[in-house]
């Protein structure tokens, strides 16, 4: 692909909906700059006509997978072979793929072509500390200037969300990649590199690789922190969550929104995992006090991710532990919603004042260079 979202393999690919002009909701005919476009919905008709709202969205999501070349939906095929490593759980039939694109079956067997500790799909590079972290204010790489950290970015995703801000990791071919294994990785490391962040797109498509990755970096002294949408299985996301609160990293989970319809609209998937592997890492919130093991954060999307999502999810939060924090942060146009406006004062300001009231005791308001006066 070009770097422009609306082509793949250079031939241009084209929408009605995705004219700036038509930004009107196909289910109430509502025009509005904060329903986008490609999507084709508002807030209301997510939340007031569900069933109608999830079946649009599902197309929507089919054809952005497309321009990826990637499985529209996770594969359930009668008879398939379960890859159980993320909440996706695909039922992966002979010769098809996985949800996230690097698992294959072939023989009756699943064949992973990245993820292991021999081979991830990714690049890192070393970034100086303090830097714009969304825990940067929590976390110990905030005093450490001088050092860097280790940012580990995985080219694949288990979820689909439109508005992705990291969607170009979807143009590098996988099968093109000559990959990095775990200890190679581990072998970047040097005495001043603090701490190691594993992100993406999302370290949930690899979590193979990036728990073999982190063990060996912990055993070099660095901290070991996630940044992840919380999809990973239970399992693997408790060793993630085992090795930050050893190691003095953090886990960072990304709520994208608290009604699991809105959830399934704006990201393709459902976000019981997410919400049940959060609860779990509350669990042990407390067994390491002064900094904290789990952050959350919510991105403030424009006419969808409102005050009243967020009072919910802050909501969600409080009642595990209202000591977790909460950043909340502003949204760039991009991917195929390029059409919203970045998130407004306003919004940012409400949103953060929901969150208080909800009973959560940090709130903060980040990549506020990004906030606008649009609406």
């Amino acid at each position: 692909m070009s770097g422009d979202p609306w082509t793949a393999g250079g031939t241009p690919v084209t929408y009605p909906e995705c004219d700036p002009d038509a930004q009107t909701c196909a289910l109430c005919s509502e025009s509005s700059p904060l329903v986008a476009a490609y999507l084709g919905l508002c807030l209301q008709c997510i939340r007031g006509n569900p069933g109608e709202a999830l079946a649009a969205a599902g197309r929507a999501h089919a054809r952005a997978r497309r321009l990826f070349d990637l499985p529209e939906q996770a594969p359930r095929s009668k008879g398939g072979v379960r890859c159980g490593l993320c909440a996706q759980e695909c039922l992966i039939g002979e010769g098809q793929r996985g949800y996230c694109g690097l698992r294959e079956v072939h023989g009756g067997k699943i064949q992973q072509l990245a993820g292991t500790p021999s081979r991830g799909h990714l690049h890192w590079y070393r970034d100086p500390l303090p830097t714009n972290c969304v825990a940067d204010p929590f976390c110990g790489g905030h005093t450490q200037r001088g050092r860097h950290n280790l940012a580990v970015f995985y080219a694949s995703c288990t979820a689909n969300c439109l508005y992705c801000q990291n969607w170009h990791f979807r143009e590098i071919d996988q099968s093109l990649s000559a990959g990095t294994s775990a200890a190679r990785l581990a072998s970047a490391a040097r005495p001043e590199t603090h701490c190691v962040c594993f992100f993406g797109g999302d370290p949930a498509s690899q979590m193979g690789h990036a728990i073999a990755a982190g063990r060996l970096l912990a055993e070099r002294g660095l901290a070991v922190c996630w940044e992840t949408n919380g999809t990973a299985h239970q399992r693997l996301m408790d060793r993630a969550v085992e090795m930050s609160l050893c190691t003095g990293g953090c886990v960072k989970f990304d709520l994208k929104a608290h009604d699991d319809n809105l959830h399934r609209v704006l990201t393709g998937v459902s976000n019981r995992r997410t919400l049940d592997n959060l609860a779990r890492a509350a669990a042990r919130f407390d067994e390491r006090p002064g900094r904290p093991l789990v952050v959350a954060s919510t991105l403030l999307v424009p006419g969808y991710v409102d005050p009243e999502e967020v009072a919910r999810i802050a909501g969600f939060i409080a009642g595990l532990n209202p000591m977790i924090p909460l950043v909340l942060l502003g949204f760039a146009p991009t991917f195929l919603m390029p059409d919203l406006p970045p998130t407004s004062v306003r919004h940012a300001e409400e949103a953060e004042a929901a969150a208080l009231a909800a009973g959560l005791r940090t709130v903060r308001v980040g990549n506020r260079h990004l906030l606008s006066r649009d609406y």
